[in-house]
């Protein structure tokens, strides 16, 4: 059976809401620093709006150019998620 993968809007979108339940966890949990977590959930939500944005793109080059910038926000989410994934403060 082949699978058929899920369009690229949708599982960003997944994303994001994953993101946002993570950081209302994290805000409950002791110790973890309220600004990590605007820095995480800025650029976890931001990536499938990058997508979205993309997806009417007025040339190739426009859609690549958002592309990439979904792809530095996440870079950046994944940075944060490594940082809280560090925790031994």
């Amino acid at each position: 059976m082949i699978q058929v993968a899920r369009p690229v809007t949708e599982r960003t979108l997944e994303f994001a809401v994953r993101i946002v339940k993570l950081c209302q966890v994290l805000s409950r949990a002791a110790g973890v620093n309220q600004p990590l977590i605007k820095q995480l959930i800025r650029p976890g939500t931001s990536i499938g709006a990058n997508v979205e944005e993309a997806q009417p793109a007025q040339s190739r080059a426009d859609f690549i150019h958002k592309m990439q910038i979904a792809l530095k926000e996440l870079r950046e989410t994944r940075y944060w998620l490594r940082l809280l994934g560090q925790r031994t403060w």
